[in-house]
């Protein structure tokens, strides 16, 4: 059995990082900065996958797929973009390798012309590719999707939440007219913030980043902002109208109805792997994951207790129809009769992995027609007739879903301070953690200065953030907003 986990209160990250292991979500890799993702942590990010993507195509988007290698010079042609990413990029210059002295080098000769850049994003090699599908008006718009892994260096890694190589999707759109570019970009933040409520149980706040935090060669970035069990915000989603300037970068042209020429209108948005960490910092306990059954990949385990072979036949034959009900019914169930492991190791391993319902049944429950419903989400456990179980496991999956996501609410909106001085903001910055709404005068000084002082950076400024007269925290200038500012992932 896995060792007990560190107490969230004792040590978060701590605790965080053996949840991951433990859980048998992922593990580091030989590689520095690197992870290996483990079936189980795989197949909750395929469900994230597949639930994304189901939304990206009934929002009209396609997938394709683009190369993983990027001419250094096309990362040039945005200079806001490649100051953004320069520092963070992996370059291929050489391809061969030699044997010598009984094993490998680099081979001098095979040197490249131009290096190569291991994809950060794809904008640049999308838009130089754009430009030969984008004739005319008729071509527009361009509604691409990726799935794919980038690399962005890194050095201090953290399982799930910052690792040099993460799986991701992009979605790059080309439109004909800003109006519909800002459409789009405001569309997909929606699709985002659906997804981490409705999928993830996670609530979040939209709003858009100040122009410091924007993304590289962004006009505008707008992002969903959800709060950890430690009081840390982590950006969840990112959606960016990018203007014409990738157009321009790139010569990316068409023929409007009236035969003029103009560049195009893009956006780009993505979510990544860093969506694993949200998802266990949002729900997870000191007993290990609690998954919302929505993502999970096991809804319901079922654990025969039995003493000898005919016993657990007689279970098995029992929970038969049961298991055939289930199925049917859409609920992914597993029958544990592994006679290597205890009944009681097999429920800390299940509750460690957060599946959502266990039912255990022993030779009792076969003689009273019972069986013990055990949930994730509260750790309550009661004595149920065998009658009817499957659609009361049905109901209990829609039940556990939504408490999951009332619970983080609840959490989330406690940890929602207004402050009006900056002396009170830094001690409950240091005591409570959590979002703190706060006038600012508008300047990145000011933001830089937070950022230096504290650790804490703008979040976003809230598309609900109500118009209200009110003077910065830090340099008492007017103010007619308050913004988000927390310490964060």
């Amino acid at each position: 059995m896995a060792e007990k986990l560190t107490p969230r209160g004792e040590d978060y990250s701590k605790w965080y990082n053996e949840l991951v292991v433990q859980a048998d979500l992922a593990q580091h890799s030989d590689v520095k900065g690197c992870m290996v993702i483990k079936p189980y942590g795989y197949a909750i990010w395929e469900k994230m996958k597949d639930a994304l993507d189901a939304m990206f195509k009934e929002t009209g988007h396609q997938n394709a797929y683009f190369p993983l290698l990027i001419p250094k010079s096309y990362l040039s042609k945005e200079a806001a973009h490649v100051e953004g990413f320069a520092k963070e990029c992996a370059v291929v210059t050489h391809y061969r390798l030699k044997s010598q002295d009984g094993g490998v080098v680099v081979d001098p000769e095979a040197k490249l012309e131009e290096e190569l850049i291991i994809r950060p994003t794809s904008e640049t090699i999308i838009w130089n590719t754009y430009r030969g599908w984008i004739q005319s008006y008729r071509d527009l718009p361009i509604l691409i999707n990726q799935w794919a892994n980038v690399v962005r260096w890194e050095m201090r890694t953290r399982l799930f939440l910052r690792t040099a190589e993460f799986l991701w999707q992009e979605g790059h759109t080309a439109h004909s007219t800003s109006q519909e570019a800002i459409e789009e970009t405001n569309k997909m933040l929606e699709v985002y913030a659906h997804f981490a409520e409705k999928f993830m149980a996670m609530p979040v706040i939209k709003g858009a980043k100040t122009a410091s935090e924007r993304f590289a060669g962004a006009e505008d970035t707008l992002c969903i902002e959800a709060l950890m069990q430690d009081g840390k915000a982590l950006q969840a989603g990112t959606s960016h109208f990018l203007g014409q300037n990738f157009a321009k970068a790139f010569d990316v042209k068409f023929a409007s109805k009236e035969g003029v020429n103009d560049y195009v209108w893009a956006t780009s948005w993505g979510v990544s792997t860093r969506l694993m960490g949200a998802l266990i910092m949002t729900h997870s306990d000191d007993k290990g994951l609690r998954l919302p059954p929505k993502l999970a990949p096991i809804h319901v385990v079922i654990v025969p207790i039995y003493k000898g072979l005919e016993q657990l036949e007689e279970i098995r034959n029992k929970i038969s129809p049961l298991l055939q009900e289930l199925k049917q019914l859409g609920v992914t169930v597993k029958f544990d009769d592994d006679d290597t492991k205890r009944s009681g190791w097999k429920f800390a391993e299940y509750e460690l992995k957060g599946v959502p319902v266990r039912v255990a049944i022993g030779p009792k429950d076969m003689e009273n027609n019972t069986a013990e419903l055990a949930r994730r989400d509260t750790s309550e456990k009661e004595t149920v007739s065998f009658d009817g179980l499957g659609v009361r496991i049905q109901g209990l999956l829609d039940e556990i879903q939504s408490n999951l996501f009332e619970q983080a609410l609840s959490y989330r909106n406690s940890h929602i301070t207004e402050v009006n001085d900056y002396e009170t903001f830094k001690r409950l910055l240091d005591e409570k953690g959590g979002f703190f709404a706060a006038h600012w005068d508008g300047t990145a000084e000011t933001e830089e200065r937070v950022k230096t002082e504290t650790k804490a950076t703008i979040r976003c400024i809230p598309f609900d953030a109500k118009e209200e007269a009110g003077v910065c925290m830090v340099t008492g200038k007017p103010s007619n907003k308050r913004v988000l500012f927390a310490r964060a992932y």
